[in-house]
């Protein structure tokens, strides 16, 4: 029996991670940029008649070349490879404000007639 396009379309992606030119497999990006950093790739890909997405690989694969040239010693080498820390919910950083002192805040901007 033929197969579905939802079945096509499964074995296609589980073979992706393997496929390639070296069978080290291929990861999917999904992402949002700003329309000026995508208009520049967009510019760059077209005056280098190369698709936006060899242009990215470009672009990457250089920038990590380049620094891992600069990678002296091991402790670098280390660091540089070593998987990144994972942003926490709780972070200071991304931290919730206090909504009471925003509802507090608002309020004493209301005027009532």
């Amino acid at each position: 029996m033929a197969k579905t396009v939802a079945q096509r379309q499964a074995t296609y992606r589980a073979k992706r991670p393997f496929s390639g030119k070296d069978d080290n497999g291929e990861r999917r990006i999904n992402t949002w940029v700003n329309t000026g950093t995508y208009l520049a790739l967009e510019r760059l890909a077209r005056r280098s008649g190369i698709t936006k997405r060899e242009m990215l690989e470009r672009l990457v694969v250089a920038e990590d070349e380049r620094i891992r040239a600069t990678l002296i010693n091991d402790d670098l080498w280390d660091a540089y490879h070593e998987p990144p820390a994972l942003r926490s919910n709780h972070s200071s950083r991304h931290a919730k404000t206090d909504d009471t002192k925003t509802a507090s805040s608002r309020s004493d901007r209301i005027v009532t007639a």
